[in-house]
């Protein structure tokens, strides 16, 4: 796998390019962090709409969030008028939010050539560079056809086999309350806890304003958390969108053998039959 970002220069630089999709991956709900809130729409030339909470999301699965079908990711994708040439560009208006989650479903479904903006909007406003009021359509349908690679995502029966095995680390992107247990989850019916065995990084932890740390430093939070790089990881938050931030940020770190588990805390939590610890 490439490396993950682009800069906002790049971007300026490359926007012209025919290969070229950008698009704008932002959601309508931000959680664990205070949203940006824009007075008016507000876009990157030329970006398209990707509907997280909509087209790409199995609305048809019980899971919050659930990973769109490869069915549902091709006829979506192509009507973004993505090939399978197209080198894919995605951002959101938060800087890192819902980004990299975006970015995780095209990388499993074998679409290498997807990277994100590191820093997002804000960052390309804070820069004075242009910007519109509306998005952009694509001219034509796409040739891009989704296979979803089954070694980057993971249900909870896989993790919890694989944790009571001790063959891979799980890492929680939620707060360090919501993950000791202190703070009530957001979802009616969910558990508070976390997942016997797992590790907490919250999301911020591996931001720097509105773009991601130094490689250095991302090195440096996974060596304490993922002594080896090729240990396999499993990344999990609330319901499967700010995982993606740390699952990103270990690929930064130098990290490849990543899984996210999909449905997140809000199927363990919600799933009576699973173990739950707190920190006391």
């Amino acid at each position: 796998m490439n490396f993950p970002l682009v800069t906002t220069q790049w971007l300026a630089d490359n926007l012209a390019n025919k290969n070229l999709v950008l698009l704008d991956a932002s959601m309508s709900k931000v959680i664990g962090t205070t949203p940006i809130v824009y007075d008016q729409p507000v876009f990157i030339p030329s970006a398209r709409k990707l509907d997280l909470e909509g087209n790409f999301c199995d609305l048809n699965s019980a899971m919050i969030h659930a990973f769109p079908t490869e069915e549902q990711f091709t006829e979506k994708a192509r009507n973004l008028g993505i090939n399978t040439e197209s080198i894919v560009i995605i951002y959101d208006n938060q800087g890192v939010y819902s980004a990299p989650r975006a970015w995780w479903i095209f990388q499993a479904m074998g679409h290498e050539s997807t990277f994100v903006l590191d820093g997002g909007l804000p960052k390309w406003l804070a820069e004075l560079r242009e910007a519109v009021s509306s998005m952009a359509k694509p001219n034509e349908l796409g040739d891009i056809r989704g296979v979803l690679q089954p070694d980057r995502v993971c249900d909870s029966s896989y993790l919890l086999k694989e944790l009571d095995a001790e063959r891979v680390t799980a890492v929680d992107a939620r707060s360090a309350e919501r993950f000791s247990g202190a703070a009530p989850e957001p979802r009616e019916g969910v558990r508070s806890g976390h997942v016997p065995g797992s590790q907490n990084l919250p999301f911020s932890e591996v931001l720097s304003g509105h773009s991601f740390k130094s490689t250095e430093q991302l090195k440096a939070v996974f060596s304490c958390l993922v002594p080896h790089e090729n240990q396999q990881t499993v990344f999990s938050c609330g319901s499967g969108i700010t995982a993606c931030i740390i699952l990103m940020a270990a690929v930064i770190a130098g990290h490849q053998n990543n899984v996210l588990y999909d449905g997140s805390w809000a199927d363990w939590g919600s799933n009576p039959s699973l173990p739950v610890a707190t920190l006391d």
